[in-house]
């Protein structure tokens, strides 16, 4: 309809694409980049049936568009699940495969329209740890316990095409989806278009700081995807967050997407989109960019999209992708106008709204007591806790009686006494898949696990 497909490289006979460029139209250079790929998926899917050309217009039309809760379609490139919510879609797919038989169809036809992923990460518990072989232990009770869905997921695996199933023991779904499953561009038999995706969790934006477009939702849409439907979302406004500055080099990226939450909390982001750019962007590895779009969730907005450039390629170097295939996820990018140089101001889009941070102001911080968005400076800590213990109950406040501040309880732990009271810190386990994107934060946590247990405990005092 709007355009044709075109050759990616001429040399190489049968690459093709949608060159969005070729649109001719000065409104596509102005588009923020996140409304770019909904706007590829429209022309790409574009049928007059499902995505009509008024929906590819109301995209390309963002400007007037994106504040008059303009309802659009968008059809992801995949969808991805873990077990928890996984497991139903997979019943149903079988239970399809079922009424077809009864029907004296042909099952084998039943089978994700778009491709699906399922990563087996919940499943797990810990009942042994602090030993070597805790893992294998915890793995073996995992299997035990979990014999028969993981024999059925197994089946699904086979049975399915469309369909992958990654095993327990690999990792957290995010992080696999970061280091394995993205595929940032995709090429389906010579034709390219961008990876984009919905997942059946919330955390699912930690795939935005690699330049995939992905949130979560429900397993009812997710399944409505993987059976050929297109999500219909209002057409959102696109909150510009510049960073510039070089962040001090004892600041983790946890101290950033603390800072980071609470800002956007301020600006009310919910149902928009938050694009990070500007020079302070190239300063972040993709770690530290997958960190920041976990946190997605915390502060309300849909997505937190970090387009791609060079040191996303790089990221996906070192994780195993083949030469060729960063050659053509490039290539194809360049060619369609979705390529970052954070550098280059006159890449920078039109945003609805742009919001900034100088990461040179960025100091170390904790968050709580009880929120994870809720930050505090390091240096405030103490007396944010002390007032916190009296205040009133609630999500900064214990409401603990002031005679009882100063009370410690006594206990043994490995033969030794040690002395418990407000404000001793006891670190018990890393479970929150913020933190896995990034090697530092981790080693770091650990570092502070190993500290604490080999000098017991310690008080903000």
């Amino acid at each position: 309809m709007f355009l044709r497909v075109e050759p990616l490289s001429p040399e190489v006979p049968g690459q093709r694409f949608f060159n969005l460029l070729k649109l001719g139209d000065p409104r596509y250079d102005r588009l923020p980049f996140s409304i770019r790929v909904l706007l590829e998926s429209a022309i790409r899917n574009c049928d007059e049936f499902l995505v009509k050309s008024l929906d590819v217009e109301n995209i390309l039309n963002w400007q007037q568009t994106q504040t008059q809760s303009v309802e659009v379609p968008f059809r992801p490139a995949r969808v991805i699940l873990q077990d928890f919510t996984g497991v139903p879609a997979v019943v149903d797919f079988a239970a399809m495969r079922d009424a077809v038989t009864k029907l004296d169809g042909d099952p084998e036809k039943i089978n994700p329209v778009c491709p699906a992923d399922l990563v087996i990460d919940h499943s797990i518990q810990v009942d042994f740890n602090r030993k070597s072989d805790s893992l294998q232990k915890n793995q073996d009770l995992e299997f035990d316990r979990n014999r028969e869905r993981f024999q059925f997921l197994k089946w699904g695996s086979k049975a399915f095409k469309n369909m992958r199933i990654i095993p327990p023991g690999s990792g957290i779904v995010h992080q696999v989806n970061l280091e394995y499953l993205a595929r940032v561009v995709f090429n389906y038999d010579g034709f390219f278009y961008p990876d984009s995706l919905v997942g059946t969790d919330s955390h699912t934006t930690m795939i935005d700081g690699l330049g995939v477009l992905g949130w979560g939702v429900g397993g009812i849409e997710a399944e409505a995807v993987m059976l050929g439907q297109p999500i219909s979302m209002v057409l959102p406004e696109v909150v510009g967050y510049k960073l510039h500055g070089t962040p001090d080099k004892l600041i983790t990226s946890t101290d950033i997407v603390l800072t980071v939450t609470k800002h956007l909390r301020q600006v009310g982001v919910v149902g928009k989109f938050v694009e990070f750019f500007g020079p302070g962007v190239a300063q972040l590895s993709i770690a530290d960019r997958a960190t920041i779009a976990n946190m997605c969730p915390e502060y309300g907005a849909t997505a937190a999209f970090f387009p791609v450039d060079d040191i996303s390629v790089k990221y996906l170097e070192q994780t195993g992708r083949e030469p060729e295939t960063l050659a053509y996820i490039t290539k194809y990018l360049k060619a369609a106008g979705m390529f970052r140089d954070y550098n280059n101001i006159a890449q920078d889009p039109d945003f609805t709204q742009v919001v900034q941070l100088d990461l040179s102001t960025v100091v170390p911080c904790c968050s709580g007591p009880k929120r994870p968005q809720d930050r505090i400076p390091v240096s405030e800590m103490k007396t944010d806790f002390e007032s916190c213990l009296g205040a009133k109950q609630g999500f900064k406040g214990f409401q603990v009686a002031p005679e009882h501040h100063s009370t410690t309880v006594p206990f043994q732990f490995s033969g030794k006494e040690y002395t418990l009271g407000h404000g001793s810190v006891v670190i018990a386990a890393i479970t929150s898949c913020t933190n896995t994107s990034n090697p530092s934060v981790m080693l770091g946590a650990g570092g502070c696990t190993t500290s604490v247990h080999a000098s017991s405990f310690f008080r903000l005092k």
